[in-house]
């Protein structure tokens, strides 16, 4: 055979397997071929092997279904107490609808991050200047549901935003450095008073611990005191009352009788002796020599002298004893 008539069987041949070839689409795992026919939308190509029509069928879009992140690029914007602050930001979204992406917005990604910018001065707006650094979390998660109830109709989900600086004007942070510096001098003297008055308690404590202590040793001083006087006093008198006692049992007998007689005629004559002392006369009973009647008279001169001369009396009872 003439190879000249071969060359147009393996050309057809190349020809059907090329176009057959073209057919055949792998579609890489998270992402979403947009396949039109005739320039309108056909279907949706996902992971896995797929065949379209070789020249009627086209692959109008490639769409990725990962997280992808977008970098916000810095933008101007102006707080509630009217303070002008530069932000920038970190966003991180998601293709769910690959046709949306496609048809519902001409470039997805130009056009989130145009949204994430104007919702970051919307959002501004409505915050304070304090509130922004304070509150950053709720800052994002308001700029988040803004975006995702605007970005619908495109297929978007914003998954989170991050911001990664906030930048308020020099005035503004010479200002704020100001402040905290009084912020942590006033801290400080807080502290230091704090630590004073914690002083003078801890002072105050242990002179009352100290007042109180002393009062405690002191009470008990004059309890011991006491009763070891009420000790005294109770052995005193029981040192009396055995000597009563023992005077008692002594006086119940005879001779203990004549000892008292002995012991009265004795003081009636010291008494007779101090009477005449005093005066230069006295006078004597007939019966002055009976024993028990010298005993009365003594007795009673002594009483008589007791009431007119008190200092004689004692005088007369110490020698006496």
């Amino acid at each position: 055979m003439d190879p000249a008539q071969l060359i147009v069987p393996g050309v057809i041949l190349v020809l059907i397997i090329a176009v057959l070839r073209s057919g055949i689409k792998f579609v890489p795992q998270n992402r979403a071929f947009i396949v039109e026919r005739f320039g309108k939308f056909h279907s949706t190509k996902e992971a896995g092997l797929n065949f379209i029509i070789p020249f009627i069928d086209r692959i109008a879009a490639n769409r990725s279904l990962k997280e992808q992140a977008v970098d916000i690029p810095s933008q101007g914007g102006i707080t509630k107490d009217n303070i002008s602050l530069t932000v920038d930001g970190v966003l991180y979204f998601r293709v769910l609808d690959p046709y949306k992406a496609t048809y519902g917005v001409d470039d997805y990604i130009f056009a989130v991050t145009q949204l994430a910018q104007t919702t970051m001065r919307s959002e501004l707006g409505k915050m304070e200047l304090d509130k922004t650094f304070e509150e950053r979390d709720m800052l994002n998660a308001n700029i988040v549901n803004s975006i995702n109830e605007a970005s619908q109709p495109w297929g978007i989900q914003v998954m989170r935003y991050e911001i990664k600086d906030i930048i308020p004007p020099a005035s503004v942070m010479d200002a704020m450095e100001a402040q905290m510096k009084a912020e942590r001098v006033k801290r400080a003297q807080i502290l230091e008073s704090e630590g004073d008055r914690q002083a003078a308690i801890n002072v105050a404590e242990g002179q009352k611990q100290a007042v109180v202590l002393a009062a405690e040793a002191d009470k008990a001083e004059q309890v011991l005191r006491a009763e070891g006087e009420a000790k005294a006093i109770l052995a005193v008198a029981e040192a009396q009352a055995e000597a009563l006692r023992k005077v008692g049992a002594a006086a119940n007998t005879e001779e203990g009788q004549k000892a008292i007689q002995l012991d009265l005629a004795t003081k009636a004559i010291e008494a007779k002796q101090a009477i005449a002392r005093e005066s230069s006369v006295v006078l004597l009973p007939e019966n002055g020599t009976d024993t028990a009647s010298l005993v009365a008279q003594g007795m009673a001169i002594i009483n008589r002298m007791n009431e007119k001369n008190p200092a004689n009396s004692n005088s007369t009872g110490s020698e006496g004893n």
